[in-house]
């Protein structure tokens, strides 16, 4: 450790530290445009130039290393008229448009020019112009004359998000940002770069000129999306969300939020949103009231029980509904004596897991992992924030190893990648053969040592931190329980954790909370399959949702009744009664990501219309049907009785134990089902800008995003 006097204090901070740093952890401010605690340091800006005694000139804080005894002072006349001065050089061209600028009110240079502009110019040259540029449907870079080249933007997308897509041309007065790789933006977490312009250059385009930022509310909530949980704000007027932007959490989402995060707002205003409950009468649609539908649903299916039996009514649930929705359609359909729930919409293997699946480690240490294995998983995109977390681990030198069906750009160095077209379990069994081999062992099942097998064995013996990854389509494939079971083989013999990266914002919740069917309840391939003859379907719309497709359709379309509560338009060629639920901005509600951490939010905006929160629906419904136990007056009551008022999930019922395998069975022909990007649930498909990004671009033109 250093011990430096910063303005009068002792600080004493890491050896290495720059002044910037022991700034920070002091609580002194010190002006500047082009640092960033993420990034890393380029010190051309010159806003923060302070006093170093013994120091000839001012010295940039962000770039000057501490010293043992060193003296400075961020407030001296020394030190104020060189930021001054900075100041005056960077607003020579800078477009006097504060008043229309879109930027107004949380501008960077705005603020700081209060503090250290001057009140008039002595420059009276005509200020230069810098042309606007299209980088695709998210970010504006309409108004480039404003760019103060602090190059926050090209080192996010170096460093953070891995592909540098913007880059500066020319030199002095004729340095411009623009795109180096093609002419669009398309990270999945480009967004991040409208949170760190410090001036209007780059802007939300789906935001632009629809608000004034002192116009907003902000209120905190979490993503329904992915398994990440990041923490959000979103901003609202007119109850209407107008804007969404990370909430800062180092242990879950640092400071970055992934595009479909950001964007996806947009779907929650749509023409699409469902806003009264529906009947459909002779093939007819017709709107109703909420006492006449509910009661249409409730003699319904007690007249389907009454025929059919109890085993004809099923639910198939979203994992990106909240732990309270979940708990509560366990409770009605158990309650009406059947055990037809599932969540796992896109598995093709259903056997019953030994505990609730999740990460095997904290979100947070993925950032310090030395080696890790990556099985059945499009990294990069499935799970942005997962990926950004890696990718910073792999620069401290993690090694990193990939099973896929084939080679994905991951924005991040892959030691080896080992293509397994269909036959992941015999990819898997040669990792153990080599792990076998190298100790001296045994191996579980038959399988060949080659090269990149021992490779990889070879990094998960070394180091302490390490880890075996499944991937959505490793969750989803017909031989889970196989890749499973042999993962925690080879985990168990290099000490590697082993964990699933949960596909959906509520993965971890909803087997908490039992939304699974127990004993001889169907599974969901067996109900969209033909099973049901009542089927409920919360927020979900099992032709884009399942890993049945358009033959869900058809095994729906042979029940008697079904009944889709969804915040949109859904489900409309086959479902009987549509009930409008609210989104996660119109409700209170939990998730729980995949390391376990349960994180509630509250309804941001009021219910659009006839909108009602799909938790109250569900309690109002098991009442209609004679359900006991449902008597709960709030969200809280719910997750209280749901999760008896834990944060985390219980350790003793976290486990990624799986049954030893003896033997890999013959390679699966089908290929696991997996939502690309923005068709991973009912709100991203209906985000409009999200659609017209190069990725879902891709997805429709018949690739692979």
């Amino acid at each position: 450790m250093v011990e430096i006097e910063l303005d009068g204090k002792k600080v004493e901070v890491t050896e290495g530290s720059m002044i910037m740093h022991a700034a920070e952890q002091s609580g002194s401010y010190i002006p500047h445009f082009c640092y960033h605690k993420k990034l890393s340091i380029a010190a051309n800006c010159r806003m923060c130039l302070v006093d170093v005694e013994k120091a000839p000139k001012p010295m940039p804080a962000c770039a000057t290393p501490v010293t043992q005894g060193m003296i400075v002072r961020t407030k001296s006349e020394k030190a104020i008229k060189a930021q001054q001065s900075v100041m005056e050089f960077l607003l020579i061209n800078h477009p006097l448009d504060c008043p229309i600028c879109d930027q107004g009110g949380e501008c960077q240079l705005q603020d700081l020019a209060v503090g250290y502009g001057g009140s008039s110019s002595r420059y009276e040259e005509e200020k230069r112009v810098v042309f606007h540029k299209n980088v695709g449907p998210l970010i504006s870079m309409e108004e480039m004359s404003r760019c103060i080249h602090c190059t926050r933007c090209v080192r996010f997308g170096q460093e953070v998000a891995g592909v540098m897509e913007l880059g500066m041309i020319h030199r002095g007065e004729h340095s411009e940002i623009t795109t180096v790789t093609g002419d669009t933006v398309d990270s999945e977490l480009s967004g991040n770069m409208i949170d760190i312009c410090p001036v209007g250059a780059l802007t939300s385009k789906p935001f632009r000129y629809s608000a004034r930022t002192w116009e907003l509310s902000r209120r905190k909530s979490v993503s329904p999306h992915d398994s990440t949980g990041a923490n959000l704000i979103v901003q609202v007027k007119n109850h209407k969300v107008m804007r969404v932007v990370p909430f800062e959490n180092e242990e879950v989402n640092e400071c970055w939020i992934a595009d479909r995060d950001r964007f996806s707002y947009e779907a929650l205003n749509s023409d699409e949103r469902l806003t009264k409950p529906m009947l459909k009468q002779g093939g007819v649609w017709k709107e109703v009231d909420w006492q006449t539908a509910l009661e249409y649903v409730a003699n319904g299916l007690q007249q389907i029980k009454t025929q059919h039996g109890v085993n004809s009514i099923g639910a198939l649930v979203s994992p990106h509904s909240t732990v309270e929705e979940l708990f509560l359609a366990a409770k009605l359909v158990r309650g009406i004596g059947s055990e037809n729930i599932d969540y796992r919409l896109r598995n093709a293997e259903f056997t019953a897991t030994q505990g609730v699946q999740w990460l095997g480690l904290p979100i947070a240490a993925l950032s310090n992992l030395q080696s890790a294995l990556i099985v059945g998983s499009n990294l990069r995109k499935d799970h942005p924030l997962f990926a950004q977390r890696i990718r910073q681990a792999a620069k401290k030198g993690c090694k990193v190893f990939s099973i896929n069906e084939r080679v994905y750009d991951w924005a991040l160095p892959v030691n080896a990648s080992v293509v397994a077209a269909a036959d992941w379990a015999q990819a898997l069994a040669d990792v153990a053969a080599a792990v076998a081999e190298a100790k001296g062992v045994n191996a579980p099942v038959a399988g060949q040592a080659h090269d990149e097998a021992k490779a990889i064995a070879a990094a998960l013996l070394a180091g302490e931190q390490k880890a075996v990854l499944l991937g959505n389509a490793a969750a989803h494939h017909a031989q889970a329980s196989v890749l499973l079971g042999l993962a925690n083989w080879i985990a168990e013999q290099t000490g590697a954790s082993v964990g699933y990266l949960t596909e959906a914002a509520n993965t971890v919740g909803a087997q908490w909370v039992k939304a699974v069917p127990a004993g001889n309840g169907l599974n969901a391939a067996q109900m969209m399959a033909g099973g049901l003859k009542a089927a409920i379907l919360l927020n979900n719309e099992p032709e884009f949702d399942s890993a049945a497709g358009k033959p869900a359709v058809a095994g729906l379309n042979k029940a008697e009744m079904v009944v889709t509560l969804s915040p949109f338009k859904a489900n409309m060629e086959f479902s009987d009664v549509l009930l409008p639920i609210a989104p996660f901005t119109e409700t209170s509600g939990s998730f729980v990501n995949a390391e376990g951490r349960v994180q509630s939010f509250h309804a941001v905006v009021k219910p659009l219309a006839e909108t009602r929160p799909a938790w109250k629906v569900l309690r109002v419904l098991s009442n209609l049907m004679g359900v006991s136990g449902v008597d709960y007056e709030t969200s809280q009551d719910v997750l209280a009785a749901a999760t008896a008022g834990a944060t985390q999930v219980p350790v003793a019922a976290l486990s990624n134990a799986a049954k030893a395998v003896d033997a890999v069975p013959a390679a699966s022909a089908a290929a696991p089902v997996v939502a690309s990007i923005y068709q991973l649930d009912s709100i991203v498909r209906r985000a409009t800008s999200l659609q017209l990004t190069a990725d879902a671009r891709q997805v429709r033109e018949g690739g692979a995003a």
